[in-house]
């Protein structure tokens, strides 16, 4: 089974700090990343941003903007959804990789870490997927998991795929069990269903007698 840490990258070298800004930018005429790594006698001190090498002095080394360095990195045992969230919370498409003593270990590549998520069974099982609403004070994770095992359903997985301050929406995918009768319980227990379904027993009477109603006011 493929781990995260075997998509460590080292094609590329990290920046050494005392490389010239006119070095670091035909660097980054090269490659498509946001940003890079850079190392000081060989100790990881912060990623350089394309966007800001473009506006430094070509004749200044790295270290002279030190300051403008982005600290942010992954640990070599962090699991996918936490490197994941450093790429978003960053609008990196590199993280640097260190490891337990700090030594730098390499990057990962966004696109990389994209591919070992639709791995995940999440993605990679066949299966049906409901979005449901509810508000922010009243929904429980662990209730939404025991709607779906008390009928019979089998979880790939669930996640808070929206949220404000009122509500919040969970997105959730299933291997197995009725999906009517899943989307059923859900709403006896006040979740809005927001994802449309085939199966929605529900949604099905009142589009028939809403289909008859017109047809009986067009007598």
């Amino acid at each position: 089974m493929t781990e995260i840490n075997d998509y460590i990258n080292n094609d590329y070298k990290a920046i050494n700090s005392q490389e010239t800004i006119a070095e670091v930018q035909d660097f980054f005429a090269e490659v498509p990343y946001s940003h890079f790594s850079i190392v000081e006698e060989g100790i990881y001190i912060g990623c350089i941003s394309a966007d800001d090498v473009d506006t430094f002095d070509s004749d200044k080394k790295v270290i002279d903007y030190k300051y403008t360095l982005e600290g942010f990195f992954a640990r070599k045992n962090m699991i996918w959804l936490d490197v994941l969230e450093v790429f978003a919370k960053n609008h990196t498409n590199i993280v640097p990789v260190l490891d337990e003593e700090n030594n730098y270990s390499g990057y990962y590549e966004l696109e990389d870490i994209v591919k070992f998520f639709h791995e995940t069974p999440f993605l990679k099982e066949q299966g049906g997927i409901i979005v449901i609403e509810k508000s922010i004070v009243d929904y429980s994770m662990s209730q939404v998991a025991q709607i779906v095992e008390s009928n019979n359903g089998k979880l790939l997985g669930l996640f808070v795929s929206e949220a404000d301050a009122a509500k919040v929406q969970i997105t959730i995918k299933i291997a197995l069990g009725s999906m009517n009768e899943i989307i059923q319980t859900f709403r006896r227990y006040n979740y809005e269903i927001i994802s449309e379904h085939h199966e929605d027993n529900y949604l099905n009477n009142l589009k028939e007698r809403s289909e008859y109603l017109d047809k009986y006011l067009n007598i």
